[in-house]
């Protein structure tokens, strides 16, 4: 079940509930996923433009992160082009749920 405290974002894909959470462990996973140097990095990346292969990563991240067991290739292979903008609005919530209106800040320090 969602839980706004924790920013999760609820949203019904490919016929099932989903609950996607941004925990420290989702937000490695898309960073390695998608080959991003530092948090600030994915920042700018999302500020930018989101590619079909940055909705499956952070799609599948953000579900485990939420409790479910699924993979990047599930992932991949539940979405139709018609469920591209409930997954992009979906995404898109969960970024602003997990990093506010604007881009994720950019940390301060040596956090990478």
């Amino acid at each position: 079940m969602a839980n706004r405290h924790r920013g999760d974002v609820a949203v019904r894909l490919a016929g099932r509930a989903w609950t996607l959470r941004l925990t420290l462990g989702a937000l490695a996973e898309i960073e390695a996923g998608l080959a991003a140097t530092s948090l600030a990095d994915l920042g700018a990346r999302f500020a930018q433009e989101l590619r079909a292969r940055d909705l499956i990563v952070i799609f599948a991240a953000a579900a485990r992160g939420g409790g479910a067991e699924v993979d990047d290739r599930e992932v991949a292979g539940m979405v139709t082009a018609g469920d591209l903008p409930v997954l992009a609005e979906a995404i898109a919530r969960l970024l602003v749920e997990g990093f506010g209106e604007g881009p994720p800040p950019v940390p301060r320090g040596r956090l990478r």
